[in-house]
């Protein structure tokens, strides 16, 4: 189990040293290791004589893993010499394959070439076989090292998972039990005995009373700074970080609280040194002494990162948004949780030399096991209860899964121990806890960074101080940490490394092999490219273009066009400089190109609508068009699309593919002049001339209208209602035409007013062809008791003894009203009934 935990720390440094390893790899070109390959050969003698050692070694199943470890590492050696000598030569073979190449194809079966030809071609073919000889060689000799090391992998997996999958003796077995309280016990006796017998030696007690003001002052350091120091550093950090502090004040008080680690640690590497310096310690009691800083890193680390996820003050931006009582509740379970991973460290060093049986191993750990799935069961009810508090957050929905995964383990490992699967318990429980506290430090960095950003980087609004750069380093942090997860679950360090390296090589694609390496040299020139066209175009806008008699629509299409051209330059530069072949793609981009022609066909088609707008300039920036009922200012064109803002200040989205296949209407493209029509309509028997004068008097006092041409006003016809007149006036600027209309508008409505000329509106008038037959049926009705004339709306007929209607409604001489209004009409209006056609026509005017 000591490789779970012991030491688990020294693992993630290892890791974090190879991580900078690896990419100083990266950045290191392929020239330095192909120039160092062409000075040092291989000898592949000794090649040969180290694989066939290593083939009989590992034909021995007895061989240790340490040796399988040494081995590995040799053949790793031996694997990145010939990766870097399979590239020998490659500048001379690239060059000997132009020249054949030069000459021509070589002749058909039957045919013949000119005989300096010809022998220059088999000159030439020679020399490429020689050439490529070194890196055939080299590659056959790197298939048979990846091939041992792949073997040698194998094994060491088996090996793992055999030992996690052993099955012990039960420890729930009372029979177990006295053999492991024999063993328990004779370590404790041990312990007794290394001291008391270094007391009875003396020297040892020489050496004591000697180191005696050592001792003590180590002692009172060690007091100093275990209890008070971390008590006065605990104060002063929460008194900086308490509620909704300031991103200063938080940042301060996180490196403050650095000292309740810092110090404690010290104190305890104080003591250690004070226990070794009185001569009394013996084997065990020296290993103990030595691993007392590396307990208190892991207790008092413990209790740091449960403070940091649950702090006594927090405000509305705490990660873990909980009850007082909660909060209290997980900083001691942090706190035992540490204590936990420190019994178990103790127990290793204390029992692991002794060779205890596994039943004495398996009953020794069964309590820790047990103590560690409790607090973990405990810790995922408090991450689930938060999520149940508030649920919004993204960062509480994966602990609210991490929380769920520890409730499995907890259940799952007390089970497989009490059953003797111990090692397997084992690699749940405390992989389990030590990812804990990663996944806390790794909130603390992003909230660290996040404050750092907001100091740098101050916001105007709260919900912006984040930022998008702290949620993109929270995402490389998780990228970067994926490592350290992986070694603490037991995977081993090789593997990584083997890892890498299957990534580096890359994957093959036709004749080409493009690694990770070729991306990040392809992303770095492509992006210094990219920056070069900005700032040429940065150039152009502010520098160039401005003194040229350009307009502005054809200033933005020159910047636009430039800054195309200019990524597609750094796009070829870098793949060329990359040395990735497109070649083999294009079988491949042929088969997509059907696909595409279909599926983004009005991707396509906007594309090439764009370039097209760019260079005919039919529209440009600040243009007033109208386009698809839609009207407005040209505010922005892109490769795609074209925005346009209405009058109504929203943004419209025109796909460019509609501004070239459409009816466009420009107003403001060759000038800002425009006409502007108002229309007007006056009473029937009004002057027309006077009318005619006073609109024109209207035109020419507008300010922004233009006399030559000079306003027209025309009688356009006569309508049903009017006579219709319209003011036709050319403005010097198209923008303020609704405020021109809305103004001669008001300025008719005065003189019209003043100058006694009406504004009709529209009137009906019907005349009824048979008036006197519909009287009479109406009097006919009348008679019969009128309930056939009665209007719903007045309600029922009313019962017998009640009025027929209410007074002003229906009067009984209602027939006499009729028949007067018959004879009426009769006298007046009998002639223009027999004129008209038709029964009830109607005119209106």
């Amino acid at each position: 189990m000591s490789d779970i935990l012991r030491p688990v720390w020294l693992r993630i440094l290892a890791a974090l040293a190879l991580g900078l390893v690896l990419q100083l790899a990266v950045l290191a070109p392929a020239g330095w290791a192909q120039q160092a390959d062409e000075q040092t050969a291989v000898d592949y003698a000794d090649w040969e004589a180290t694989a066939d050692k290593a083939e009989k070694e590992l034909e021995r199943r007895s061989i240790t893993d340490g040796r399988l470890d040494e081995l590995r590492d040799q053949l790793a050696q031996w694997r990145a010499a010939f990766s870097t000598a399979q590239t020998a030569n490659s500048a001379r073979i690239a060059t000997v394959k132009e020249q054949i190449a030069a000459l021509g194809p070589a002749p058909e079966e039957g045919k013949t070439e000119a005989p300096e030809i010809a022998l220059r071609r088999t000159d030439l073919a020679g020399l490429l076989v020689t050439l490529q000889a070194p890196g055939i060689a080299a590659e056959e000799a790197y298939r048979r090292a990846d091939g041992l090391i792949r073997e040698i992998d194998r094994m060491l997996r088996e090996r793992q998972a055999d030992q996690l999958l052993q099955l012990w003796p039960s420890p729930a077995n009372p029979a177990n039990w006295p053999e492991a309280a024999i063993g328990i016990s004779d370590t404790l006796l041990r312990l007794w005995d290394e001291v008391t017998l270094s007391w009875q030696n003396r020297d040892s007690r020489k050496e004591f009373f000697d180191n005696i003001p050592l001792i003590v002052v180590l002692l009172f350091v060690a007091m100093a700074t275990i209890v008070f120091a971390r008590r006065w550093i605990e104060a002063f950090a929460d008194r900086l970080q308490a509620g909704d502090s300031d991103a200063k004040r938080r940042i301060y008080g996180l490196v403050a609280s650095l000292g309740q680690v810092i110090f404690p640690v010290i104190g305890m590497a104080a003591l250690s040194i004070a226990l070794l310096a009185t001569g009394l310690t013996g084997e065990l009691t020296h290993s103990i002494a030595v691993l007392l800083p590396i307990l208190g890193l892991t207790v008092f680390g413990a209790i740091w990162l449960g403070a940091r996820a649950f702090p006594r003050e927090q405000g509305e931006t705490a990660v873990l948004p909980l009850p007082t009582e909660r909060r209290v509740e997980g900083r001691f379970l942090s706190a035992m949780m540490g204590l936990v991973v420190a019994a178990e460290e103790l127990r290793e060093v204390t029992m692991g030399p002794q060779a205890y049986s596994d039943a004495v191993t398996a009953v020794a750990s069964l309590p820790i096991i047990l103590t560690g799935a409790f607090l973990l069961w405990r810790t995922g009810r408090i991450l689930r209860l938060s999520r149940d508090v508030d649920g919004k957050s993204y960062t509480l929905t994966i602990l609210s899964l991490i929380s769920r995964g520890l409730g499995f383990i907890s259940v799952a490992a007390p089970l497989l121990a009490v059953f003797g699967y111990v090692a397997a318990a084992k690699a749940m429980i405390f992989p389990a806890i030590v990812s804990l506290g990663l996944v806390t430090v790794l909130l603390v960095v992003q909230r660290l960074i996040s404050d750092m950003w907001s100091v740098l980087s101050p916001a105007d609004d709260a919900e912006d101080a984040g930022g998008l750069v702290p949620v993109l380093a929270g995402f490389f942090l998780v990228l970067l940490s994926l490592p350290l997860f992986a070694l603490i679950w037991g995977a081993r360090l090789a593997d990584l490394t083997e890892l890498w390296t299957r990534f580096r090589e890359g994957f093959q694609m036709g004749e080409t092999t493009i690694s990770p390496t070729d991306f990040l040299w392809f992303a770095l020139i492509f992006a210094l490219g990219y920056m070069v066209t900005r700032l040429f175009q940065g150039a152009l806008k502010n520098t160039i273009l401005p003194r040229t008699k350009l307009d502005h629509g054809a200033q933005t299409a020159i910047v636009s066009g430039s800054g195309y051209v200019g990524i597609f330059l750094a796009a070829l530069v870098a793949i060329n400089a990359t040395g990735i072949d497109l070649s083999s793609l294009a079988i491949v981009a042929g088969a997509l190109s059907v696909g595409i022609g279909f599926g983004l066909q009005n991707i396509v088609q906007n594309f090439v609508s764009g370039i097209i707008l760019l260079l005919e300039r039919p529209v440009s920036e600040g243009d007033w068009i109208e386009v698809g009922g839609v009207q407005g200012t040209v505010r922005a064109i892109s490769v795609r699309s074209t925005r346009i803002q209405t009058f109504d200040r929203t943004m419209v989205i025109v796909p460019n593919g509609d501004l070239v296949s459409q009816r466009v209407t420009n107003w403001t493209r060759f000038g800002l002049a425009g006409r502007v029509i108002v229309p007007v309509g006056v009473a029937f028997g009004t002057d027309t001339r006077k009318v005619e004068k006073v609109l024109r008097e209207i035109a020419e006092a507008q300010p922004l209208a233009i006399l030559n041409p000079p306003p027209l006003v025309m009688l356009q016809g006569f309508g049903a209602d009017a006579m219709n007149f319209e003011i036709r006036i050319v403005l010097r600027d198209v923008n303020f035409s609704g405020q021109v209309r809305s103004d001669i508008n008001h300025m008719i409505v005065k003189r019209f007013a003043e100058e006694g000329i009406e504004i009709p509106f529209a009137q009906s008038e019907i005349t009824l062809r048979n008036p006197g037959e519909i009287a009479q049926a109406l009097a006919t009705l009348q008679a019969q008791g009128g309930a056939a004339l009665r209007p719903a709306a007045l309600g029922p007929a009313p019962e017998d003894g009640e009025p027929r209607h209410p007074p002003g409604w229906w009067p009984e001489d209602e027939d006499e009203r009729l028949a007067r209004n018959t004879d009426q009409d009769d006298a007046d209006g009998g002639d223009d009934a027999d004129a008209d056609a038709g029964a009830g026509r109607g005119e209106s005017r």
